[in-house]
């Protein structure tokens, strides 16, 4: 807790912080998203998966709590080094708007908050069934929870494919800028690999962008339906 605390008041170990929690979080998504994607293969493989994933209880609450732990020490250290940056900088850019810095870099941290709001309600819709209870009862002909039916009857909604679209983007937008930071932070950036850095960021913000995306537009076109 000391070598916590002593880092958390070093910039430069806030920095690690987020960079590290970031990467972790990154690579949740890819998997959250492959696992997502099943949708494309029917109810069967969809729900088998999700089956798998509830017969082991300790471990996912577990992996969930680990996730909790990132986000919170990711927004904490970002939000952390912004009041720093503000207060080593108090001027105002000129004319009130900076040129050097990208869109993604100056809105980073207004979509980290963005993104995490989303995704405390996809929790509640899916996971907990808090904003539509009647989902957790739904059950295939397996006697397993029907997660494709859930999936398909809560995008088909178009207000919250719409939020879940928006949300997504401004992921992405969130990613595009900071796994080429993260690199930074970690020393591993450098003229020579700038380049390559910031093609693989944007790459895997718009690789998950699709991916994810994909899903809601499929079900509100009729692609994916009920079976």
């Amino acid at each position: 807790m000391n070598l916590l605390a002593r880092v958390f008041r070093s910039s430069l170990g806030k920095k690690y912080i987020m960079a590290i929690t970031g990467f972790l979080l990154f690579l949740f998504v890819i998997v959250h998203m492959l696992g997502n994607l099943q949708v494309y293969l029917g109810p069967e493989p969809m729900n088998a998966y999700a089956a798998l994933l509830k017969s082991k209880p300790g471990l996912l609450w577990t992996a969930r709590a680990g996730l909790l732990v990132l986000a919170i020490l990711h927004i904490t250290s970002a939000v952390q080094l912004a009041s720093e940056n503000r207060a080593a900088r108090p001027e105002r850019y000129e004319e009130g708007r900076p040129t050097a810095a990208s869109f993604a870099s100056r809105t980073i941290l207004v979509s980290g908050l963005v993104v995490f709001a989303f995704i405390i309600y996809h929790l509640m819709h899916f996971t907990f069934g808090v904003t539509n209870p009647e989902f957790m009862q739904l059950e295939d002909l397996n006697s397993q929870h029907d997660v494709y039916r859930m999936v398909v009857l809560g995008f088909s909604n178009p207000w919250i494919s719409s939020f879940y679209l928006i949300s997504m983007g401004l992921l992405c937008l969130h990613l595009s800028h900071g796994l080429s930071s993260m690199f930074q932070s970690l020393g591993i950036r450098s003229k020579a690999n700038l380049r390559a850095v910031t093609l693989f960021a944007r790459v895997s913000a718009l690789v998950v962008f699709i991916g994810n995306c994909s899903i809601p537009i499929s079900i509100l076109a009729g692609w994916v339906k009920l079976q």
